[in-house]
């Protein structure tokens, strides 16, 4: 009873112009964003961020999630309509709404995934209302050896759950440590890797690194790929679902909202790999496994229930502990350290009005969409025709203008420019680039953390396994690291087997 009564002062707050405003700000531009290829909402938010600095941190912070989870429901237009996800987690949509599109029902394959994703986001963020807390009051327990482990497993995490190498993610996440060291030490004063630059001493921000590599990085590669769209066109009266529709696909949402849900929850994880995993558990659960891949409503309906689902239940993990759970929460959490606010089992008591008005702004944000979506598709289609000419450039110059804006310095603009190369070379050479941002959110409670469990323990690594949460902890990390090679030797068998 408790929950609920912060929840209804959280829509107390939700409801006041100011914030309405900006969540449907942000939920419009999430909706575009997620539409547009080539442009992720992580992307989005970093760009964006710049935009939120003056307004009150809630306001902030309603509107930058909005972005987040509205990125989710844009992406399903152009894998109907084109077939080229504008986001990765909607390629498993791509697969059978774009042949659902062919055979002329673009408009039920819209109206489904409109439906599944708020079907999959409401119940989400239903689940962070009431996990939170829960979590969050058992993390009140942790000391400086289980922060500095917790922050350990969100980098390792993203190797060992992650579907590319987990040897190049771990590269990258030590290639993030090492941006972050930049700068003076926090304890002793001595600078730290500034090579003599006055403008180094302050560290490198997380602005324009993130939208260097999210945002310049995407473009990049983006224009090299560029290619001419055929935009199949849909109807209003052809967004119409059948009973027989709803009969094919509502155990499709219900499952593949569980499987999103807990999957978003792991950090390291993401929409993309929730929507791949509850695309494959609705194949094997179908009476028709042979229309998947054809023009299967119901593989709509589950890859669009888990990736909403996903993108707000990996909320938990960043507002119970502080460990971002997807590559958008790790904008998030970089957004209130930004503004003065530190994550972590506290913030759910210091900042409680902070918290649950963002939350109960999801419930509305998500009905925001829903009325987006299902009548205003062959609006959103139309922003498809738009040619990447025009709309590159201008993603380009708003970037910049951002970066700038944040500290008024030529310095800060030319190291986004730097970090937007870094991004697509990072992309030709497909390298993760979640593990990056991760390592330099993660970096300060990291070392911060090791700092103060070494002083504790004067300077025994025996701190780590002599408390009970803190040696699960470790074990928990072991594990992370231990995966990854388990898997290669899985598949290196099996190639062998497969040659004999």
């Amino acid at each position: 009873m408790e929950t609920l009564g912060f929840l209804v002062d959280g829509f107390a707050g939700a409801i006041t112009p100011t914030n309405l405003l900006f969540v449907f700000l942000g939920c419009l531009l999430g909706q575009i964003v997620g539409a547009l290829p080539g442009l992720g909402p992580s992307a989005a938010m970093a760009i964006l961020m710049p935009l939120t600095f003056g307004v009150p941190p809630t306001t902030a912070m309603i509107m930058l999630a909005g972005i987040m989870y509205g990125g989710m429901y844009g992406g399903t237009l152009t894998s109907v309509l084109i077939n080229v996800p504008g986001e990765a987690a909607s390629v498993m949509t791509a697969v059978d709404g774009y042949q659902l599109a062919k055979q002329g029902r673009a408009g039920a394959a819209l109206s489904m995934a409109a439906i599944s994703s708020f079907c999959g986001g409401v119940a989400a963020v239903t689940a962070v209302v009431f996990f939170t807390p829960i979590i969050s009051n058992f993390a009140l327990k942790f000391n400086a050896p289980e922060y500095f482990l917790l922050a350990t497993m969100g980098i390792t995490a993203t190797a060992s759950l992650g579907t590319g190498s987990a040897l190049k993610a771990l590269m990258v996440g030590a290639f993030g440590l090492i941006i972050a060291m930049i700068g003076t030490d926090p304890m002793s004063g001595i600078n730290r890797l500034t090579f003599g630059s006055i403008e180094l001493m302050d560290g490198i921000d997380f602005i324009p690194v993130a939208i260097g590599i999210f945002g310049i990085g995407e473009v990049l590669s983006s224009l090299e790929q560029r290619q001419n769209f055929v935009v199949l066109k849909t109807r209003l009266r052809d967004l119409w679902l059948t009973t027989q529709d709803w009969a094919l696909c509502r155990m499709a949402i219900v499952r593949s909202g569980l499987v999103g849900f807990f999957v978003g929850a792991m950090p390291g994880t993401g929409p993309t790999i929730a929507s791949l995993l509850a695309y494959t558990v609705q194949q094997r659960a179908s009476k028709h496994p042979e229309n998947f891949g054809k023009g299967a409503l119901d593989g709509v309906s589950a890859s669009e229930a888990a990736n909403s689902a996903a993108a707000q239940g990996a909320l938990i993990p960043m507002l119970a502990l502080g460990i971002p759970g997807s590559q958008s929460t790790a904008v998030l959490l970089a957004a209130l350290l930004i503004l003065g606010i530190r994550p972590g089992p506290l913030l759910m008591s210091q900042q409680a009005h902070l918290v649950w008005t963002l939350l109960a702004s999801m419930y509305i944000g998500n009905i925001m969409l829903l009325v987006m979506n299902l009548p205003l598709a062959p609006v959103w289609a139309s922003i498809l025709r738009i040619p990447y000419d025009y709309l590159m450039p201008g993603i380009i110059v708003i970037s910049l203008v951002g970066t700038y804006a944040t500290t008024l310095s030529l310095f800060t603009v030319a190291l986004t420019i730097a970090f937007g190369i870094i991004g697509y070379l990072m992309i030709k050479f497909k390298l993760p680039r979640a593990p990056l941002v991760l390592a330099i959110v993660l970096a300060p409670l990291l070392e911060s953390s090791l700092r103060q469990s070494l002083m504790l323990s004067s300077g025994s690594l025996a701190i780590f396994i002599q408390r009970p949460i803190s040696a699960v902890l470790l074990l928990v990390v072991l594990t992370t690291l231990v995966l990854p090679i388990i898997r290669h030797l899985r598949e290196r068998r099996k190639a062998n087997s497969c040659e004999k």
